[in-house]
């Protein structure tokens, strides 16, 4: 782990980039035409849903050596990537808001205390956030089923002093089995079923089976789920932490033009669905496909759908703004 920080001649060096002050530290001048490169990348294809932005950081890639930066999130996150990752690139863009509508909702209850259960946790980044001092320093679980990805978790959680505890495991409808995930990113792997002893099988687990062992069922609980693809039966997996005081953050691909997930959550599930809607900066109740149909704009994008029964988290959702950077 140690070594990835440092730079390919064994200088223990650390390269870091701070969103707040905009500077950089550690880099070479080769270094930084490479970060400047990517934050007018950033710019540039913003306005498209970054569409194309990957292929311009494969470029950049070519030119600088292979190491970690650091990328100071606050005054209380550290949160390492890979230098030039065609995902998490974006962040060093200071002007770039990374799902602006999760930190307009967590700033919005940092007064309150709750579980951030990170589903789908990648490297880290909302476990880091959400257990810094601006959130309100939360107890978070961040669970992640690719072992590459979670060696990454666990690393950014070593750098904020082991404040988060890190499972490499698979969410889903039921707990016992195993599954591996796949694919050329990061970021958008897929989930495949497998045998314990298959190369990168990890166990399955549903959220309703941590409960009492790892959740308290009792305790505020605000789930962010982002599995590709497994959404429905994890939902399916989380009846009885659904039905408590808890608020989930849910993925709908803009490519689903049908809103599955959406859908799910408010007739199956029987929650109440909010989007944030970036022409207002607020959120908005869902109750047709009107709305998603609008929001919804870039089939390649994500987009987040909090939903909950529970009128504390509803009021917190309709009273968060954000203010763009």
């Amino acid at each position: 782990m140690e070594g990835s920080l440092r730079r390919n001649d064994g200088v223990n060096a650390e390269f870091f980039y701070d969103r707040q002050s905009g500077s950089l530290s550690g880099a070479s001048l080769v270094d930084q035409m490479a970060v400047c490169a990517l934050q007018v990348g950033s710019v540039v294809t913003r306005p498209v849903g970054h569409r194309g932005y990957g292929w311009g950081c494969d470029v950049v890639s070519c030119a600088v050596a292979q190491r970690d930066i650091v990328v100071g999130l606050n005054a209380d996150a550290r949160f390492a990537i890979p230098f030039c990752d065609r995902y998490w690139s974006r962040i060093l863009n200071g002007r770039y808001d990374y799902e602006e509508e999760i930190e307009a909702f967590l700033k919005s209850v940092a007064d309150i205390r709750y579980t951030f259960v990170d589903c789908g946790a990648n490297f880290g980044y909302w476990s880091v956030l959400a257990s810094s001092e601006p959130f309100g320093r939360q107890t978070v679980l961040a669970i992640e089923a690719s072992p590459d990805n979670a060696a990454r978790l666990a690393l950014n959680a070593g750098l904020n002093g082991n404040r988060y505890r890190c499972v490499n495991a698979a969410i889903g409808g039921s707990t016992g089995g195993f599954v591996r995930v796949a694919g050329r990113r990061h970021e958008a792997f897929s989930t495949y079923a497998a045998k314990e002893d298959d190369h990168g099988a990890v166990r399955r687990v549903s959220l309703d089976g941590l409960l009492g062992s790892v959740l308290d069922a009792q305790a505020p609980t605000v789930i962010k789920l982002d599995v590709k693809g497994v959404e429905i039966e994890a939902i399916e997996g989380a009846k009885n932490l659904l039905s408590g005081d808890s608020l989930l953050i849910c993925e709908d691909r803009g490519s689903d033009r049908a809103h599955g997930v959406s859908y799910h959550l408010m007739n199956e599930a029987a929650l109440r669905l909010y989007i944030f809607d970036p022409a207002d900066c607020r959120f908005v109740r869902v109750e047709g496909p009107a709305v998603l149909d609008r929001v919804k704009r870039y089939r390649w994008v994500g987009y987040n759908v909090f939903a909950t029964r529970s009128p504390v988290w509803e009021d917190r959702l309709q009273s968060a703004q954000w203010i763009r950077r």
